[in-house]
């Protein structure tokens, strides 16, 4: 018989732990409203003793998400504890995850502290979450390289203090999918009470072999997978999350589950994430990399013209990729707007429909027609903060051997500057003249990256930046059909983000 198989999704807490992955308030509480429409079971929002940003963030999620456990990660202490309480404790279904390691390099080199002392520990922090919460989730920090006997015994007393989830990670991505599997049967197999728990696992990629591994523990009987969304996380990254659902959902005969995860939401949550981090999905990249249902070899087209199960055994529109039709005009009204972005499965204020629609007819100024790929990248990229800066007009000239020159003017609370500047190219000009103004608060652009979000000439070009000032980076955005001014508006995205935190 079937069982439904947890998905627990880390994106806001160990995939936003990756360099160069940070993300505002803001970002977050779209991202964690977005994995509630992907129908997600539990969202990690965070890990609230870390910082007065981290404590806000998964505060204010827990706020927001209504249909969707709220976890927050808390150290095997009581003052972690008590901050992952107080963070999560408005949620609608709030969860504390508390975590110690049981390897012996763990807790003889980070721990400092005996096996007995470990027990203990994890016995006084299980029991004390659970005076707070009747969700709580007890982790073995680099359980597959513990040995066996004591992460049996770690486990027994996690669940007699109260645990009602008990994690089964593999933190330095070490293990293979057989350890896994045998891993997960022997414990199933020995500890008593186990069978009243979900059992999780918790896998990275350091070896690339975390969807495999994650795959072998549900085959063995885990029925909560911890993942992140394109396989984000320290190192080489976390179990990716679509792989793992399709994994489940193509081969449901072999894993005997099935997940709640509304599958047509993937290639929209991919692609929103990847957005919102300044990334692109790698074009090979499973479920979601733009060669995922390409077919170039004369062989495979002439299977998959024939029946297109030669070759594919999923297909695009599972999760969420359609045609890319044309459907809207300079003529269109807001209502036949509205209607589209219903149909693309879009919810929005009025304001934003306000927004959209205005976003959309400029657009049109510059393109016969939109696409969906078009309305998906506006939607995309809409506007996250009110800025301090806004562009208001520039003026670029540039030539072969010659230094560009470009005059910019942004306003500023109604105040509008002025300035012109010389660089070796017109996006260097531009972001010199920037800098004038804004007082050069960039010390430094880590990263900048362009590329086409729809087809053909006319296409919406995506700029996104790394900024850094002050030990903090940011991501900042832009999008145009004018490459110059999607980089100008990446860079403005970028300096408005780094005057929020700094």
């Amino acid at each position: 018989m079937e069982s439904h198989v947890k998905i627990f999704d880390t994106t806001l807490r160990d995939g936003e732990q990756a360099p160069g992955c940070s993300m505002n308030i803001n970002e977050k509480i779209e991202v964690a409203k977005q994995l509630e429409i992907l129908k997600v079971d539990i969202i990690e929002a965070g890990f609230a003793i870390s910082s007065p940003g981290d404590f806000n963030s998964v505060e204010a999620i827990s706020k927001a998400v209504k249909n969707c456990t709220v976890a927050s990660l808390a150290r095997a202490v009581q003052k972690d504890i008590d901050s992952a309480y107080e963070a999560v404790k408005n949620a609608v279904s709030p969860r504390i995850h508390t975590f110690l390691a049981t390897s012996p390099i763990h807790m003889e080199h980070k721990l400092k502290m005996t096996p007995d002392q470990v027990i203990e520990r994890i016995q006084q922090s299980v029991s004390y979450a659970k005076n707070y919460c009747s969700d709580v989730q007890f982790s073995a920090e680099d359980a597959t390289r513990s040995e066996r006997e004591f992460l049996a015994k770690a486990v027994k007393t996690a669940i007699d203090a109260g645990a009602n989830v008990i994690n089964i990670p593999d933190t330095v991505g070490y293990a293979a999918p057989e350890e896994m599997y045998t891993l997960i049967r022997y414990l199933m197999e020995t500890v008593s009470g186990i069978e009243k728990v979900d059992v999780a696992v918790h896998c990275h990629n350091d070896l690339g072999m975390a969807v495999a591994n994650s795959l072998a523990g549900v085959r063995a009987g885990a029925r909560q997978v911890e993942c992140t969304v394109n396989g984000l996380g320290e190192r080489a990254g976390n179990a990716a999350l679509e792989e793992i659902v399709m994994g489940i959902k193509t081969r449901y005969n072999l894993y005997g589950g099935y997940t709640n995860i509304d599958t047509k939401q993937i290639y929209r949550t991919s692609k929103l994430i990847y957005n919102v981090i300044g990334q692109t999905a790698a074009i090979n990249k499973p479920i979601v990399g733009a060669n995922a249902f390409a077919h170039e070899a004369g062989i495979h087209q002439h299977g998959v013209l024939a029946d297109k199960s030669t070759y594919e055994i999923m297909i695009p529109e599972e999760i969420g990729i359609t045609k890319n039709k044309l459907v809207l005009g300079k003529h269109s009204g807001k209502h036949a707007i509205a209607d589209k972005l219903t149909e693309l499965g879009y919810t929005f204020t009025e304001k934003e429909l306000g927004e959209y629609y205005d976003k959309i007819m400029a657009l049109s100024d510059k393109k016969k027609f939109i696409t969906d790929s078009d309305i998906d990248a506006i939607v995309t990229n809409r506007r996250r903060i009110e800025g301090v800066y806004k562009l208001v007009h520039f003026d670029v000239h540039t030539t072969k051997n010659a230094t560009s020159t470009c005059v910019i003017k942004l306003m500023r609370e109604n105040e509008e500057f002025e300035e012109v500047s010389l660089g070796q190219g017109p996006i260097n000009a531009a972001y010199n003249a920037i800098d004038k103004i804004t007082g050069s608060i960039c010390e430094e652009m880590s990263n900048y990256n362009i590329h086409s979000v729809s087809d053909g000439n006319d296409a919406l070009g995506e700029v996104t930046v790394k900024l850094k000032a002050k030990d903090k980076t940011v991501t900042g955005r832009g999008l145009s059909t004018d490459i110059i001014e999607s980089s100008i508006l990446a860079y403005i995205n970028g300096i408005n983000k780094l005057l929020e935190i700094i």
